[in-house]
């Protein structure tokens, strides 16, 4: 009996635990086994004072016998997909408990998903991306959070925080390969360190004088490394500079993205498949992703006109294009686009199944998109420029020296912006990073975190502490204090990925217990990278208390209703965890994973974490029902 204990004693306890038997019948199922897989069920909070929202019940008014209301409203009922063998629906005792959403409603925006729209971010992912839209496209907030409507106000995450042994604990300190769930890390790290309401501010300066309506010198755009610079946000800064009197521009449009440096990637480098927008390339004036939207037309005579958003200036690219017998499929298959130095190529005809369709196609370089974007838009604001627009990795007063000037045009920069541009909050860019699986939104944050939280190392050197205001940036108050982002005050700062991904490390270090993840880039499309079970339920658990935690949960896909986890119900119509759990979803070709919070019919809390990693090509179709049956486990607790 002594050699026994001593024998399990040796081993370490995570082994020793057996795997619910749904998730050992999907595994089989999968063609894998228990060591392809990691994963870790925590309980979290207290029960009675929950820090989730709160659950969605998918209803179907087609089923519902007519005691639906006058105006529309069904009555909210208890759920009818648990597996308590209980189906009669009773009105809950607490109707404000649940949020009712139609199922229909779901399906609608799932039909129009590839639809065109004018937000391409939506198409930024590896993953599926069904979600829940309105008439706008813009995502539905479905879960009850923010000015809690449905009364169920959550607490204080000042709270005291209660520890919990895991519920279900395998092989749970493997370092595996996150693939999206890595987007986890840098987009808490951020809330973190930045605050949920920080904001990028690009910054426009020039130098010589105006004159009328007319600027003898150049126009300096400062980029700030903001996340979601698109096309109509950059109409939006060009009009301000309108705004302030500049119609005429005698000298050149200088965009500085020395905020972030040598961060530039082959676009090709990670899967061969460079026109994918996912595999964009970051950089300090990151615009529209670098990604082109173009739409085909059909017209009579077997040909399809096409359009392009945004245009891109001095290039050629073509308005109509002829059409073959052919399934629509993908742009490298259905138009076999060719970016080349002047001119657009499209080597395919188009497939005349496509009909009227939108494909976004990446572009190679994000410094030449930049700049060829601006100059179409100040030119279509009905503006001049007699020079160049110059985009550059170093900040204007490097370039000014490689260029003499003479005359009005050779006075010095502005003291002050006449345009700061302020970005969506980070609130805002964390749920398209997380709910979409925005990949390049990632970088831009990952590196941000590099770039802005310098001002906060200091106070940030101890654990835990909550004393230092991070909830706001206004761009300049602290930028003012720490003498690092605009002009007047020095040179901007700079940051590139080794020391981005080190300030994350050292967060790490500071806050949480477990060994640092080893991340060569923010986003999870990357193979080199790994994290441990173990990793993600204890930042998932700290982030749980955390004062922005609302603003990270509700970034998070809920299963079945919307997000990559949409689609959590079709694999799994009878799930419990339908509108229950809040979920980030991983895939590659050999990663499957998911990872959030889940609400179990108890009404305890749990994070939630599962990792599967396999040698060879994973069929996502077997591997994610793995990961479903461990979401639907949990919620029936």
């Amino acid at each position: 009996m002594l050699a026994l204990l001593a024998t399990v004693m040796a081993s370490p306890f995570h082994a020793q635990a057996a795997l619910p038997q749904a998730i050992e019948a999907a595994l089989s199922r999968a063609d894998l086994t228990t060591a392809d897989i990691s994963i870790v069920i925590t309980p979290v909070g207290d029960k009675n004072a929950s820090h989730l929202p709160a659950p969605i019940q998918v209803v179907d008014s087609s089923s519902l016998d007519g005691d639906s209301n006058t105006d529309g409203k069904h009555q909210q009922t208890t759920p009818n997909n648990n597996n308590n063998n209980n189906s009669d629906k009773k009105p809950l005792t607490k109707p404000s408990a649940l949020v009712t959403i139609e199922q229909q409603t779901i399906k609608k925006h799932e039909q129009e998903l590839h639809a065109y729209t004018d937000d391409p971010y939506t198409y930024q992912s590896l993953e599926s991306i069904p979600t829940i839209l309105d008439d706008h496209s813009k995502p539905i907030v479905v879960n009850g959070a923010g000015d809690n409507k449905n009364g169920n106000a959550r607490t204080d995450k000042s709270s005291i925080k209660i520890s919990f042994s895991p519920l279900l604990n395998h092989q749970a300190d493997i370092a595996r390969t996150p693939a999206s769930t890595m987007k986890l890390v840098p987009s808490f790290i951020a809330l973190d360190t930045m605050g949920a309401d920080f904001v990028w501010h690009t910054r426009v300066y020039h130098t010589g004088i105006i004159i009328g309506d007319r600027l003898h010198g150049d126009l300096i755009i400062q980029g700030s490394g903001d996340p979601k610079m698109t096309h109509e946000r950059l109409q939006q800064l060009l009009y301000k500079v309108q705004g302030s009197g500049i119609h005429h521009i005698d000298g050149d449009i200088v965009v500085d993205s020395s905020i972030f440096k040598n961060i530039s990637k082959d676009p090709a480098a990670f899967d061969n498949a460079p026109l994918r927008p996912y595999n964009a390339s970051p950089d300090g004036f990151l615009v529209n992703f670098s990604t082109v939207g173009i739409k085909s037309y059909p017209l009579d005579n077997g040909q399809a006109s096409l359009t392009y958003t945004p245009k891109l200036a001095n290039y050629n690219l073509p308005n109509k294009i002829d059409m073959r017998s052919a399934a629509c499929g993908q742009a490298r298959y259905s138009l076999a686009p060719q970016w080349q130095a002047k001119q657009l190529v499209l080597n395919a005809d188009l497939p005349n199944s496509c009909q009227e369709h939108a494909f976004y196609v990446a572009y190679p370089d994000a410094k030449d998109f930049a700049a060829r974007v601006v100059a179409a838009k100040w030119q279509a604001l009905g503006n001049t420029l007699s020079g160049d627009v110059i985009s550059q990795e170093t900040p204007y007063a490097a370039q000014k020296s490689l260029k003499a000037k003479r005359g009005l045009v050779a006075l010095p920069m502005s003291p002050l912006p006449i345009v700061s541009y302020p970005s969506l909050n980070l609130t805002q860019q964390i749920h398209d990073i997380n709910h979409f699986s925005n990949n390049v939104m990632t970088e831009q944050v990952a590196l941000s975190i590099g770039a802005y939280n310098q001002a906060n190392n200091q106070s940030n050197s101890k654990p835990n502490n909550k004393a230092v205001d991070k909830t706001v940036n206004k761009g300049i108050d602290k930028n003012i204090k720490s003498q690092n982002s605009l002009y007047q005050f020095g040179k901007p700062t700079t940051t590139d990925y080794p020391a981005a991904l080190q300030t994350i490390d050292q967060w790490w270090q500071t806050n949480l217990s477990t060994p640092p993840p080893h991340l060569t880039n923010g986003s999870g499309l990357c193979r080199d990278c790994t994290i441990t079970a173990a990793n993600l339920s204890e930042l998932l658990t700290y982030a749980y208390s955390h004062p922005s935690f609302d603003a990270y949960v509700d970034s998070l896909g809920v299963a079945g209703v919307s997000g990559t986890i949409a689609a959590h119900s079709k694999r799994l119509p009878e799930s419990t965890a339908i509108g229950r759990a809040w979920i980030k979803t991983g895939t590659l070709n050999n990663v499957t994973s998911m990872a959030g919070y889940v609400k179990g019919l108890s009404g305890q809390d749990y994070v939630v974490v599962g990792l599967i990693n396999s040698d060879q090509a994973l069929n996502a179709y077997t591997a994610r029902p793995v990961l479903d049956a461990m979401l639907d486990w949990t919620a029936q607790h």
